[in-house]
């Protein structure tokens, strides 16, 4: 067999004892990054959120404001997901949420 014998532990030996790979970083560090998280969300929901409303009372497609509605709701949903500590999972739905208002700001 030529597995390594360390190849089932998730972390890392450092003057012999075993470092969790979640310890990496801090609680004030985790809190950061959902505040972060959570304010940004919320921030980019009240954007999409004005955004389409000024759309829909002109003379754009029915897609433009429908799109900058969905980036905003997948936005709250980052939020919700980063105040509950799901920092990583609320990134990649920012960002999901900036790209469909984008699609939307392209069609107008």
């Amino acid at each position: 067999m030529s597995a390594r014998p360390d190849s089932g532990r998730q972390g890392d030996v450092q003057g012999g004892t075993a470092v969790d790979e979640d310890e990496e970083y801090g609680v004030e560090d985790a809190r950061r990054a959902r505040w972060t998280a959570t304010g940004t969300g919320a921030l980019l929901t009240l954007a999409g959120l004005a955004a389409s409303l000024l759309r829909l009372t002109g003379p754009a497609p029915a897609l433009v404001p429908a799109a900058y509605a969905l980036g905003a709701a997948v936005c709250a949903l980052a939020a919700l997901l980063g105040s509950r500590g799901r920092t990583r999972r609320a990134l990649w739905l920012l960002i999901a949420g900036v790209m469909i208002m984008a699609v939307g700001d392209q069609s107008d």
